[in-house]
C-alpha cells in the first residue's frame, strides 16, 4: 500500500474510532483535533461538525478515496439497533434450503429467519452450512441463535411442504394462507427447486412480479415471503384478540 493510501486509511480508522466514541457520548476533543491536523496536512477540508452523520459520511469518503471496500459486517455500528438481549419463541416453521450454492444467500436467509423468529432451518447436502465463514459473516452473527440442521429427511419435517417457485401452477403469495405448521422450501439460485421437491410439495407459491425480469434473488424472495408470513400471523393474533373482547353494545 502506498504512503498516500496508507494515510487515508489511517484517517478512516481515526474517524471510525471517533464515531464509536460519539455513539457513547464520549467524543474526545483531542482526537478530533488530531484528525483535523491530519486533514490539514493532506489538504482536505475540515469537518463541518462532529455529528454521527457527518462522521459516517467522512469515514466512507476516505474509504472511497483510498479505493477500499468494506463488507457489511465491517461497516460502522448502527446508531440504534434495538437488538433484544433475549429472543422470543420461534414459530413452528421449518425452512428447507434446497441445494443453495451461495454462502452469501444462506447467511442472508439465516439473518431474516432470526429477525422474524420464524423457526428452524434445514440444509441440504450441497448447501453451505453455518461453519462456513461467509455464512457466519453475512448472517451478522444470527447463525448462533437459529436452530440449524443438516441431512434431515424432508419427509420428517413439518407438513405441508410449500415450495417457493416460479410456475404457472403456483399460487400468488398474497392469496395464499399459511397454515400453523409447515415447511417452506427455497430452491437453487439457478434452476430453482429440485424435481424431488416439486414432486413432494403440497403447494407452490410465487411472488407476483410486474417487471421484465421474472425472477428475484433467492434471499430477497425469501425475505419478502417471510414478511408476508409475519403479517398473516400478526393479523390472526389481532382477530383472536378482537374475538375475545366483550361485546360493548
Amino acid at each position: 500500500m502506498s504512503p498516500w493510501k496508507d494515510n487515508i486509511k489511517k484517517c478512516a480508522e481515526l474517524v471510525r474510532y471517533l464515531y464509536e466514541l460519539s455513539l457513547q457520548n464520549q467524543l474526545n476533543p483531542s482526537l478530533l483535533t488530531l484528525y483535523h491536523e491530519f486533514l490539514s496536512w493532506m489538504k482536505e477540508n475540515p469537518l463541518n461538525n462532529s455529528t454521527i452523520q457527518e462522521l459516517s459520511n467522512r469515514y466512507h469518503y476516505h474509504l472511497k478515496k483510498a479505493k477500499l471496500q468494506k463488507k457489511e459486517h465491517h461497516l460502522l455500528s448502527t446508531v440504534r439497533t434495538q437488538d433484544r438481549s433475549t429472543g422470543i419463541p420461534s414459530w413452528p416453521i421449518s425452512i428447507y434450503l434446497d441445494n443453495l450454492r451461495s454462502a452469501h444467500n444462506v447467511g442472508s436467509i439465516i439473518r431474516t429467519v432470526e429477525a422474524f423468529s420464524l423457526g428452524s432451518i434445514y440444509f441440504s447436502t450441497q448447501t453451505p452450512y453455518t461453519n462456513h465463514k461467509q455464512v457466519q459473516n453475512v448472517s451478522m452473527g444470527a447463525y448462533q441463535w437459529v436452530k440449524c440442521h443438516q441431512n434431515e429427511d424432508l419427509n420428517d419435517l413439518a407438513q405441508p411442504i410449500i415450495a417457493l417457485e416460479t410456475s404457472e401452477e403456483a399460487i400468488n403469495l398474497y392469496e395464499f394462507i399459511f397454515p400453523e405448521r409447515f415447511t417452506l422450501v427455497v430452491g437453487n439460485e439457478e434452476y430453482g427447486c429440485s424435481q424431488e421437491i416439486l414432486t413432494k410439495a403440497h403447494y407452490l407459491i410465487e411472488i407476483p412480479l410486474r417487471g421484465r425480469k421474472n425472477s428475484l434473488n433467492v434471499a430477497n424472495a425469501f425475505a419478502i415471503t417471510a414478511g408476508e408470513i409475519y403479517r398473516q400471523r400478526k393479523t390472526a393474533k389481532i382477530y383472536e384478540y378482537l374475538a375475545l373482547e366483550p361485546n360493548n353494545e
